[in-house]
């Protein structure tokens, strides 16, 4: 009996020992931090990873995220100096760098996201509010971006964060607005088309007429040259004519009778009214063509 007590007491002291050691030890991780509190107040930070020490049950363990953390704000307008309505939708992204300055005023990342959501959606207004829709939307966001980021990190640094980063992801007009901003910009460009279309049918009548000018002109000239020539061919014809007249009267009178007669005699139409002993028969009458008392004549070259 004795020893079955001894070794009753002996268990149970080492499962006291063991449960002790258990809520003595406590481990802290790479991405966290860790708050030790003594009933309910702060004793120390421990910050770097590994196994510590508390002591057991008076000592509770708050660990702390020390990675970079994500703030999502909602969207929210903002007016800016030229009087315009803007819809700002932004984000920004901290870090806990001071875990009991954190514990005593936030206490949580649902408080500070809270807290951080008002600070900049004050930072917003504010910097925004000095600056026009050009310089928000075009010119000079990323330094706006950069003085939100002052503001906010300096106000956040009395609760312990660091903000490291604020980026703003839409600025835009309201709905409305941007509804009657895109009707405008459909009648403006409607306007420009109208008159580039006016534009193109000017010049393209200008084009046509200066074509058709050229055209007659062209033609007139064209015309002009071919009368120059036909002349020309005309006198360089009828000097044919008259050189060969001249090489042999004869066999021209000749010839030529000859195409008069074919051309007058066609079939199916010979009726010709003429006296018998006419010039125009005299081949009829004599090979030579000469009727007594006659002299050979030149026959005139034919009309055009």
């Amino acid at each position: 009996m004795r020893l079955n007590f001894i070794g009753g007491v002996a268990v149970v002291i080492l499962a006291a020992v063991l449960i002790l050691g258990y809520s003595s030890l406590f481990s802290v991780y790479q991405t966290q931090q860790a708050l030790v509190v003594r009933l309910g107040q702060p004793v120390r930070v421990v910050s770097e990873p590994g196994l510590n020490f508390k002591a057991p049950f008076i000592d509770n363990v708050i660990t702390i995220d020390k990675r970079i953390l994500d703030l999502e704000a909602p969207a929210q307008e903002v007016i800016a100096s030229d009087q315009k309505r803007l819809v700002v939708d932004a984000f920004a992204r901290y870090r806990i760098k001071n875990a009991l300055q954190f514990y005593q005023t936030l206490g949580s990342i649902q408080g500070a996201n809270s807290q951080l959501t008002i600070l900049l959606n004050s930072a917003l207004r504010r910097v925004l509010g000095e600056a026009t829709f050009t310089h928000v939307v075009r010119d000079q966001r990323s330094d706006l971006m950069e003085r939100i980021l002052q503001l906010v990190d300096k106000e956040a640094g009395g609760y312990g964060i660091q903000v490291v980063d604020v980026r703003i992801r839409r600025a835009d007009l309201p709905e409305q607005n941007s509804q009657a901003v895109y009707q405008r910009m459909q009648t403006e460009r409607a306007r420009e088309a109208a008159e580039f279309r006016a534009q193109g049918a000017q010049r393209a009548q200008e084009i046509r007429s200066r074509a058709d000018r050229d055209v007659t002109v062209l033609v007139a000239e064209a015309q002009s040259k071919s009368e120059q020539i036909r002349g020309e061919g005309d006198a360089t014809r009828n000097q044919i004519f008259a050189d060969a007249f001249n090489k042999d009267p004869e066999f021209f009178s000749f010839y030529r009778s000859m195409q008069a007669y074919e051309t007058s005699m066609k079939p199916g139409d010979t009726r010709l009214l003429l006296k018998p002993d006419n010039s125009f028969f005299r081949f009829f009458n004599q090979p030579t063509g000469v009727q007594p008392g006659q002299a050979v004549v030149a026959p005139t070259a034919p009309a055009r």
